[in-house]
C-alpha cells in the first residue's frame, strides 16, 4: 500500500465515520472531502471540481423540480384522493395501493420528494381507516426505496452508476433498463410487507404537536351551517355593470359577500370583493346571509339570482380556492373600538368578517354591529391569497390559526394536465434516446415554467441542495482511489474472497458489500464508492460491466436495514414512531430477498 493510498483510505475512513455520528451533516463532509482531497496534491482542483459539471448532477436537479411541479398541480394529491377512495376500510389493500402508488410515482421522481408527499397521505388515511401510522411508514419507504430499481432517473445512485460507466467509456444504461429487476422486487416488497407488518409497532407515530383544527370545527363553533349561498349573477339582474359599493348589499339585504367566482375563458378565478367590483353577467357570487332561509329566497327573486348547489357546508367544498383563518385584534390595533361594519376588514384586506369570539365563547348573531376590543377572535374567510397577504401585514389584525386545509391548498390548480404531459414528455425523449437524458429534464422544465405550473423561486426551493453537494462531494474518491490504486486493490482483495465461487457467488458478495457499506454511509456515497470497484472487477474477470453496475445500483437501493441507509428512511421514523431495531426486524430478512432476486435475475437478463 503507497503512502499515497493510505493517506485516502483514512479520510474515507474518517468521512464514514463523521456519516455514522451525523457530525457534521452529510453535505458538510462532503464539502470538507471536497476540500482537503485536493490539497493532499493526489487529484488537482479541476478534478475535485467535476461533478458539477456532471450532468447527471444537473439532471437530479431537474428531476427535483419535475417532482415539486406535480405536487403544486395536484397530481400527487390526485393520487392519494383515489388511493383514500379505493382502498375502502381493507387494510391489505390499503397498504397494496399505497406501495405501488408510491413506487410508480417514485420511479420518475425524487423517492425523498415522494415520501415527503406521502406521508401527510399516510396520515390522513391512517385517521380515516383506524389503522397505526406505524403500520403504514416502513410499507412508504419500503416502496419508496424500491422505486429506485424501476427506472434510470429514480434515485441518485442509479446515476451514478450510470455515470462511471459513460466515464469509462461505455455506453450507459436505457431509461428502462432497472424495470425488470423492480418489477419483481416490488412484488415480492408488496407480498413481503403485507406478511411483516405484523413486527410492527402498533402504536401511533410522535404527534409533532398540536393538530390545526379543521374548518368543519369552526363552522360548528361559530354557527356558520346554513348560512352559505351560492349564486349566480344572470343577464337579467339589476347587478349586472353596478359595483358592490353602489349595491351596499350588506346593509340593503344583510348579505355578506365572501367571494365572486369570475369566468376567464377555461379557467375560474376567485376574487376578493371591494367596493369598486363591478359584477358582471355569469358571475357566481358566494354569499354569507344570516337571516331566515324565506328572505334569502326573495333576495333571489328580486335581483334575478340562480341558486347553485353546494356540497360542503359553509363553502367547505371551495378549500382550494375559499379559506379560513381566525385573528386577533392586537393591542395597537386602530380597529379597536369600531364596528366590524365601520372597520371594513373587506376592503382593507380582501376578507370577510364572518364569526366573533370573546374568550371562549361565539358571539351570537351577525358580527358586523359589534364594537371590536383589544384581544377579540375574528373568523375572516375569503381567498387564500387575501389570507396570505393578512400574514404577511399583521399591524391591527394578527393571524393566530389557519385550518388543516391550508396543508391541501394547491399553488397551481387546474394545471395537473400540463404537468402529466410535461413528465411523459420528458419519459419519452429519454426512452427514444433523441436527446440526452439531461437536455429531456431540462426541456419538461422550462415547458413547465412555460405552462405555468412552476416559477422559479419554487424551482429553486425545491431542490435538494444537500443531495447535490453530498455527491459532488464523495466523486473525487472514486478518482483518487483509482489514480492511487484502491479500486485496483479492491478488486483483487474481492476476487480472492470469492475465487472458484463463481460469476454467481462474485455477483453476491459484490451486493452484500454494497448493502452492508450502506448500513453506515448514505446509499449514494455507497454508489459511488462501489461502482468503479464493480467495473474494475468485470475487467478482470473479462465479462460485460453492466450486470457488476447494475448490481450495485439495485444494492444501493437496498438500504432496507437502518434508519441512517437512507433519508427516505429518516424521514419515516417520528411519524411512525420506530426504533432502530424495527428497522433491523423488517429491513435484514427482505435485504436477503432482493439479493437472491437480484442475483440470479441481473446474470439473466444481462449476460456475463
Amino acid at each position: 500500500m503507497t503512502t499515497q493510498l493510505a493517506i485516502v483510505l483514512a479520510l474515507l475512513a474518517a468521512s464514514i465515520a463523521m456519516f455514522v455520528m451525523n457530525r457534521p451533516r452529510m453535505d458538510a463532509v462532503g464539502l470538507i472531502m471536497l476540500t482537503l482531497l485536493p490539497l493532499t496534491g493526489i487529484i488537482t482542483p479541476s478534478e475535485a471540481l467535476a461533478g458539477f459539471s456532471d450532468a447527471n448532477i444537473v439532471l437530479l436537479g431537474a428531476l427535483f423540480v419535475i417532482g415539486e411541479s406535480l405536487v403544486r398541480t395536484g397530481v400527487a394529491q390526485g393520487i392519494g384522493d383515489w388511493l383514500i377512495r379505493t382502498a375502502g376500510q381493507s387494510p391489505t389493500r390499503l397498504l397494496v395501493l399505497l406501495m405501488a402508488a408510491v413506487a410508480g410515482l417514485g420511479a420518475f421522481m425524487s423517492s425523498t420528494g415522494v415520501v415527503a408527499i406521502f406521508i401527510p397521505i399516510a396520515l390522513r388515511i391512517g385517521q380515516s381507516t383506524g389503522t397505526a401510522p406505524s403500520r403504514l411508514m416502513m410499507p412508504l419507504s419500503v416502496a419508496a426505496l424500491i422505486s429506485g430499481m424501476m427506472t434510470l432517473v429514480a434515485t441518485a445512485p442509479n446515476l451514478v452508476v450510470n455515470s462511471e460507466l459513460v466515464r469509462q467509456g461505455f455506453a450507459g444504461f436505457d431509461f428502462f433498463s432497472f424495470t425488470p429487476f423492480g418489477l419483481p422486487v416490488l412484488v415480492l416488497g408488496i407480498a413481503y410487507m403485507v406478511f411483516a407488518r405484523r413486527w410492527l409497532p402498533a402504536g401511533g407515530g410522535a404527534g409533532g404537536g398540536p393538530e390545526r383544527p379543521s374548518m368543519a370545527d369552526w363552522i360548528e363553533r361559530y354557527g356558520l351551517a346554513g348560512r352559505e349561498h351560492r349564486l349566480r349573477v344572470t343577464d337579467r339582474s339589476p347587478f349586472v355593470g353596478k359595483t358592490l359599493g353602489e349595491l351596499d348589499l350588506r346593509t340593503v339585504t344583510g348579505a355578506h359577500l365572501v367571494a365572486i367566482e369570475r369566468q376567464r375563458g377555461y379557467a375560474t378565478d376567485v376574487i376578493a370583493p371591494t367596493k369598486k367590483t363591478t359584477f358582471q353577467a355569469g358571475d357566481v357570487l358566494l354569499i354569507d346571509f344570516s337571516m331566515p332561509r324565506i328572505a334569502a329566497e326573495t333576495l333571489h327573486r328580486e335581483y334575478a339570482l340562480e341558486p347553485l348547489p353546494l356540497t360542503g357546508a359553509y363553502f367547505s367544498d371551495r378549500s382550494q380556492e375559499i379559506g379560513m383563518a381566525e385573528v386577533m385584534v392586537g393591542a395597537d390595533s386602530e380597529l379597536a373600538g369600531k364596528t366590524v361594519l365601520e372597520a371594513d376588514v373587506r376592503d382593507r384586506y380582501g376578507l370577510s368578517v364572518i364569526g366573533l369570539r370573546r374568550g371562549q365563547a361565539a358571539v351570537p348573531g351577525r358580527p358586523r354591529d359589534e364594537s371590536l376590543r383589544i384581544g377579540d377572535t375574528l373568523l375572516v374567510a375569503g381567498p387564500w391569497k387575501a389570507i396570505e397577504r393578512l400574514r404577511g401585514d399583521q399591524s391591527d389584525l394578527l393571524v393566530l390559526n389557519l385550518p388543516a386545509e391550508v396543508a391541501e391548498v394547491l399553488p397551481v390548480r387546474g394545471r395537473a394536465l400540463q404537468a402529466l404531459l410535461c413528465l411523459l414528455l420528458m419519459v419519452g425523449l429519454m426512452v427514444s434516446g433523441i436527446v440526452p437524458n439531461v437536455l429531456a429534464a431540462l426541456i419538461a422544465c422550462l415547458l413547465l415554467g412555460a405552462f405555468g405550473c412552476i416559477d422559479l423561486d419554487s424551482a429553486y426551493r425545491s431542490i435538494h441542495w444537500k443531495s447535490l453537494i453530498l455527491i459532488v462531494g464523495m466523486l473525487p474518491f472514486s478518482i483518487a482511489l483509482q489514480k492511487t490504486g484502491g479500486v485496483e486493490l479492491a478488486a483483487d482483495g474481492l476476487m480472492a474472497l470469492t475465487a472458484g465461487a463463481g460469476p454467481y457467488g462474485v455477483l453476491a458478495a459484490l451486493f452484500a458489500i454494497t448493502a452492508m457499506l450502506g448500513l453506515f454511509i448514505s446509499n449514494t456515497a455507497t454508489a459511488v464508492l462501489m461502482a468503479p470497484v464493480a467495473l474494475a472487477m468485470a475487467d478482470e474477470l473479462g465479462a460485460s460491466p453492466y450486470p457488476f453496475a447494475m448490481i450495485v445500483a439495485l444494492a444501493a437501493s437496498t438500504a432496507f436495514m437502518t434508519p441512517i441507509s437512507s433519508p427516505v428512511n429518516t424521514l419515516v421514523v417520528a411519524p411512525g414512531n420506530y426504533a432502530f431495531g424495527d428497522f433491523v426486524k423488517v429491513g435484514v430478512p427482505f435485504s436477503l430477498v432482493v439479493l437472491v432476486v437480484s442475483v440470479l435475475l441481473v446474470p439473466l437478463l444481462l449476460p456475463l
